[in-house]
């Protein structure tokens, strides 16, 4: 039973640096209710691992602390159905027909996927399309969460906020970032009353990618 802890805690720190970004020792300790000698002896295999890395934060005069987040190997611990195999073959159509031809491709891709995304969803109100929409992006590999920013007023007039603190096509949006803005046209044209903008963007260094969905 030992062993299954352990790993269950390892995964569990794994899970909450994927969703914040950042966190210390005791932030860790805190959340998972593990004491800190306990979360220090994990983040240490974990680190040893290559599944983590640190940053030195110094806060006054005070000793410094270390802050932890997961390192590209870490990530990869995490849903991502890219495929080696269709990176490779778009590395092929770009030497074949040039790269504006494989933007064309990729781009109807995207467009038939936005369809079928607009066909599952249906005519439902807004949170429930929008809750319906996360559990297709879930089943595609995504670590997704969604929840409303207006909790008050009329509920035709509130926004959303959809997470993903996981890239299911790094590998392939990291050769093509045009992707990326194709999944912001996707989103819009699956919620074709709504505004679709992007709050937060993994390309850019942050720790997740973000969407503000509200009525138009």
């Amino acid at each position: 039973m030992a062993s299954v802890q352990h790993s269950s805690t390892k995964h569990d720190i794994l899970r909450h640096l994927l969703k914040q970004g950042q966190a210390t020792a005791q932030e860790l300790a805190d959340h998972l209710q593990v004491s800190p000698q306990a979360i220090r002896r994990h983040l240490k295999d974990l680190e040893a691992e290559e599944q983590i890395e640190h940053q030195v934060i110094h806060a006054g005069m005070g000793r410094p602390n270390h802050a932890y987040q997961l390192s590209r190997k870490g990530r990869d611990n995490f849903p991502a159905q890219y495929d080696e195999f269709a990176l490779s073959l778009l590395d092929t159509l770009t030497e074949t027909v040039g790269k504006e031809q494989v933007g064309t491709i990729l781009r109807k891709q995207w467009e038939r996927k936005a369809v079928d995304y607009r066909q599952h969803l249906g005519s439902g109100s807004l949170p429930e399309r929008v809750a319906a929409l996360v559990k297709l992006r879930q089943a595609e590999g995504y670590m997704a969460e969604w929840h409303s920013v207006e909790a008050e007023g009329d509920q035709d007039r509130q926004k959303f906020v959809i997470t993903e603190y996981n890239c299911a096509i790094s590998h392939i949006a990291e050769s093509f970032p045009s992707v990326c803005g194709h999944e912001l046209e996707m989103f819009a044209v699956a919620l074709p009353d709504c505004s679709v903008e992007r709050t937060h963007w993994l390309v850019n260094g942050e720790h997740r990618c973000g969407y503000l969905i509200q009525p138009a």
